[in-house]
């Protein structure tokens, strides 16, 4: 294998995960109940290879014969967060979850991030984003004070009119409190949060930038970097990994974009790793409780899947899976605690393969690398012994 074009179908979970009661997550499984609350619903491409013969499936569809090697896959890290997952898909599993501000964040952390930012700051407090817009977006409006807002993720997310606050600015002031929330305060990810409209019509608008941590250690990225080959980002994945380990990013806003981006450059001649991030499952649909949205989106992806296929390498691995979940049929607008799908599709990729349930994320890197021969220590076991015809 010469190639690995590694789709993360953001929060498209596959089952609560055995320590799900404990982050209150007991009953997701965002795939499945999709397919359950969905008259005839149906991703006849992804299961085609394979999807509903992963563990946990077979109940609704399960076909005799499929075209590619499935799985599902645990997590070891603690937590639930976008950062978390694709850190862990990459090969680096965090022993203590990030910090999250069920409370708010304590008032010496805003004060000082005031006095750095040099704006005021309302709300801080967990808040819906669409919600807290339509709240005090009026009252930012009129003073200029920053929105800032978290969630049950370890997330510090600002939100501002973008002409009250320019998006220069506005992103400036997220690189503030990522510098300013370091140590006990190492929140996954500062988000800024854009919005435009007048007061009773606000909308968040596709200029989100995300600014996570550095990674601890080597991940996936850097090995397939350093070895002399291209890492190609496509989506937020520049963002989760800070520009490390990439040679090239196309930082797309939505799913439309990402997959277009993703077939762009499987057309391309080139070695190494495709690395997207298709955002909508989880940003537009998954905290919206949005199961029809949700559902159309799949359907989108599944129908673009063979346009995808078709630009395929004979040397190329396609490989689908996700970050967490965010199940849309529950109470919760959370993330959920859940297994990964695993589906891997290519000329040299056997055929009927279930590999059952991995013990991490991480073996998808560490897989990821035996095939592209690229020596490692990051963490996870190899499958491609069983993988490869």
């Amino acid at each position: 294998m010469n190639r690995a074009v590694l789709i993360v179908l953001d929060s498209v979970g596959a089952g609560e995960l055995p320590d799900a009661a404990n982050y209150g997550d007991v009953g997701s499984n965002t795939l499945k109940n999709i397919y359950k609350n969905k008259e005839n619903f149906s991703l006849p491409n992804m299961e085609k290879m394979g999807l509903l013969n992963i563990d946990g499936f077979e109940d609704i569809r399960k076909s005799e014969t499929y075209t590619g090697t499935v799985a599902k896959c645990n997590e070891q890290s603690k937590g639930k967060d976008t950062t978390t997952g694709h850190w862990e898909i990459s090969g680096v599993i965090l022993d203590q979850p990030f910090p999250t501000y069920p409370d708010g964040f304590p008032e010496d952390v805003i004060r000082e991030f005031e006095k750095r930012a040099g704006r005021k700051t309302i709300g801080n407090c967990v808040a819906s984003g669409t919600e807290i817009i339509k709240d005090l977006g009026k009252e930012h409006v009129e003073t200029g004070k920053l929105i800032v807002y978290t969630s049950a993720d370890s997330v510090f997310q600002i939100a501002a009119h973008e002409e009250v606050v320019s998006l220069d600015e506005l992103y400036n002031v997220c690189r503030i409190a990522r510098e300013l929330l370091q140590g006990e305060h190492a929140v996954g990810r500062v988000i800024a949060r854009p919005f435009v409209g007048t007061e009773g019509n606000y909308t968040r608008t596709g200029n989100r930038r995300d600014f996570s941590l550095f990674p601890p250690g080597d991940t996936l990225l850097d090995y397939v970097k350093n070895s002399g080959m291209e890492v190609f980002a496509i989506g937020k994945i520049e963002d989760i990994f800070v520009n490390r380990g990439i040679t090239r990013s196309d930082h797309t806003h939505n799913n439309e974009e990402g997959i277009e981006a993703t077939i762009a450059a499987v057309k391309e001649d080139f070695k190494g790793l495709i690395f997207t991030n298709l955002v909508d499952f989880d940003m537009i649909y998954g905290h919206r409780n949005n199961i029809d949205g949700y559902a159309d989106a799949l359907k989108y992806f599944d129908d673009k899947l063979p346009e995808i296929i078709e630009c395929l390498k004979d040397d190329d691995v396609l490989i689908i899976t996700a970050d967490h979940g965010c199940d849309p049929t529950t109470e919760s607008t959370d993330h959920s605690r859940e297994y990964i799908p695993l589906l891997l599709y290519g000329k040299n990729i056997k055929e009927n393969n279930n590999l059952g349930i991995r013990d991490s994320f991480a073996d998808i890197g560490k897989t990821i690398l035996d095939m592209l021969k690229i020596e490692n220590n990051i963490a996870g076991i190899s499958a491609a012994g069983n993988i490869l015809r």
